[in-house]
Protein backbone atom coordinates (compact mmCIF):
# COMPACT_ATOMS: atom_id res chain seq x y z
CA UNK A 1 0.00 0.00 0.00
CA UNK A 2 1.18 3.52 -0.78
CA UNK A 3 1.11 5.99 2.08
CA UNK A 4 1.46 9.68 1.31
CA UNK A 5 2.97 11.87 4.02
CA UNK A 6 2.75 15.66 4.16
CA UNK A 7 3.64 18.09 6.91
CA UNK A 8 4.16 21.66 7.91
CA UNK A 9 7.26 22.68 9.90
CA UNK A 10 5.74 21.80 13.26
CA UNK A 11 4.86 18.24 12.28
CA UNK A 12 8.15 17.38 10.59
CA UNK A 13 9.74 15.34 13.40
CA UNK A 14 6.60 13.25 13.97
CA UNK A 15 6.37 12.69 10.21
CA UNK A 16 9.94 11.38 10.23
CA UNK A 17 9.09 8.94 13.03
CA UNK A 18 6.06 7.64 11.13
CA UNK A 19 8.02 7.49 7.87
CA UNK A 20 10.65 5.27 9.50
CA UNK A 21 7.96 3.00 10.94
CA UNK A 22 6.24 2.70 7.56
CA UNK A 23 9.44 1.94 5.67
CA UNK A 24 10.46 -0.71 8.20
CA UNK A 25 6.96 -2.22 7.92
CA UNK A 26 7.19 -2.56 4.13
CA UNK A 27 4.87 0.24 3.05
CA UNK A 28 5.61 2.32 -0.04
CA UNK A 29 6.04 5.87 1.23
CA UNK A 30 5.55 9.03 -0.79
CA UNK A 31 7.09 11.76 1.36
CA UNK A 32 6.12 15.19 0.08
CA UNK A 33 8.39 16.93 2.62
CA UNK A 34 11.58 14.88 2.77
CA UNK A 35 13.92 17.68 3.90
CA UNK A 36 11.68 20.16 5.75
CA UNK A 37 8.02 20.90 6.32
CA UNK A 38 5.90 23.38 4.40
CA UNK A 39 5.55 26.89 5.75
CA UNK A 40 1.84 26.37 6.40
CA UNK A 41 -0.39 23.35 6.98
CA UNK A 42 -2.76 24.54 4.25
CA UNK A 43 0.01 24.28 1.64
CA UNK A 44 1.10 20.81 2.78
CA UNK A 45 -2.51 19.62 2.81
CA UNK A 46 -3.21 20.87 -0.71
CA UNK A 47 -0.11 19.05 -1.96
CA UNK A 48 -1.14 15.86 -0.16
CA UNK A 49 -4.67 15.82 -1.58
CA UNK A 50 -3.39 16.45 -5.09
CA UNK A 51 -0.92 13.57 -4.75
CA UNK A 52 -3.53 11.33 -3.11
CA UNK A 53 -5.83 11.72 -6.10
CA UNK A 54 -3.14 10.24 -8.35
CA UNK A 55 -3.12 6.93 -6.47
CA UNK A 56 -6.31 4.88 -6.40
CA UNK A 57 -5.73 2.76 -3.29
CA UNK A 58 -3.37 4.97 -1.31
CA UNK A 59 -3.81 6.36 2.15
CA UNK A 60 -2.44 9.67 3.38
CA UNK A 61 -1.32 11.07 6.70
CA UNK A 62 -1.11 14.80 7.38
CA UNK A 63 1.01 16.28 10.17
CA UNK A 64 0.97 19.64 11.90
CA UNK A 65 1.19 20.78 15.51
CA UNK A 66 -2.44 20.65 16.65
CA UNK A 67 -4.30 18.55 14.07
CA UNK A 68 -5.78 21.32 11.94
CA UNK A 69 -4.86 19.98 8.50
CA UNK A 70 -8.12 18.06 8.27
CA UNK A 71 -9.95 21.35 7.70
CA UNK A 72 -8.46 22.25 4.30
CA UNK A 73 -8.45 18.57 3.28
CA UNK A 74 -12.21 18.38 3.76
CA UNK A 75 -12.74 21.34 1.43
CA UNK A 76 -11.92 19.08 -1.53
CA UNK A 77 -14.81 17.29 -3.21
CA UNK A 78 -14.88 13.60 -2.33
CA UNK A 79 -12.26 13.85 0.43
CA UNK A 80 -13.07 12.84 3.98
CA UNK A 81 -10.25 13.44 6.46
CA UNK A 82 -10.26 13.15 10.24
CA UNK A 83 -7.96 14.42 12.96
CA UNK A 84 -7.23 11.50 15.28
CA UNK A 85 -5.38 11.22 18.57
CA UNK A 86 -6.04 7.62 19.61
CA UNK A 87 -6.11 4.15 18.09
CA UNK A 88 -9.86 3.62 18.40
CA UNK A 89 -10.66 6.83 16.50
CA UNK A 90 -8.21 5.92 13.74
CA UNK A 91 -9.87 2.52 13.35
CA UNK A 92 -13.44 3.80 13.46
CA UNK A 93 -12.87 6.65 11.03
CA UNK A 94 -11.69 4.29 8.29
CA UNK A 95 -14.22 1.56 9.10
CA UNK A 96 -17.31 3.76 9.39
CA UNK A 97 -16.41 6.93 7.48
CA UNK A 98 -14.21 5.59 4.68
CA UNK A 99 -11.58 8.12 5.69
CA UNK A 100 -8.45 7.43 3.63
CA UNK A 101 -6.64 10.47 5.06
CA UNK A 102 -5.92 11.15 8.71
CA UNK A 103 -4.31 14.08 10.50
CA UNK A 104 -1.95 13.82 13.48
CA UNK A 105 -0.94 16.73 15.67
CA UNK A 106 2.66 16.59 16.91
CA UNK A 107 1.77 18.76 19.91
CA UNK A 108 -0.98 16.32 20.89
CA UNK A 109 0.32 12.86 20.00
CA UNK A 110 3.69 11.45 21.04
CA UNK A 111 5.80 9.15 18.90
CA UNK A 112 4.75 5.82 20.44
CA UNK A 113 1.04 6.59 20.32
CA UNK A 114 1.34 8.00 16.79
CA UNK A 115 2.88 4.74 15.56
CA UNK A 116 0.01 2.76 17.12
CA UNK A 117 -2.55 5.12 15.57
CA UNK A 118 -1.01 4.73 12.12
CA UNK A 119 -0.68 0.95 12.47
CA UNK A 120 -4.35 0.68 13.43
CA UNK A 121 -5.43 3.00 10.61
CA UNK A 122 -3.57 1.00 7.97
CA UNK A 123 -4.71 -2.41 9.25
CA UNK A 124 -8.41 -1.65 8.76
CA UNK A 125 -10.68 -0.99 5.79
CA UNK A 126 -14.07 0.57 5.17
CA UNK A 127 -16.98 -1.59 6.40
CA UNK A 128 -19.47 -0.12 3.86
CA UNK A 129 -23.04 -1.34 4.36
CA UNK A 130 -25.13 0.95 6.54
CA UNK A 131 -22.29 3.48 6.71
CA UNK A 132 -22.51 4.31 3.00
CA UNK A 133 -25.58 6.49 3.60
CA UNK A 134 -23.45 8.86 5.70
CA UNK A 135 -20.66 8.90 3.13
CA UNK A 136 -23.14 9.81 0.40
CA UNK A 137 -24.55 12.58 2.60
CA UNK A 138 -21.07 14.01 3.22
CA UNK A 139 -20.17 13.88 -0.47
CA UNK A 140 -23.36 15.76 -1.40
CA UNK A 141 -22.19 18.69 0.71
CA UNK A 142 -19.36 19.47 -1.72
Amino acid sequence: MKVILATDRDGFQLKETIKNFLLHSGYEVIDLNSTHGSEDFVDSTVNAVQEFRKHKHARAILFDKYGHSFMPANKFKGIICAAVSDEHSSMMTIRHNSTPIINLGSGITGDILAVEIVKTFLEHDYDAGRHQVRIDMLNKLC
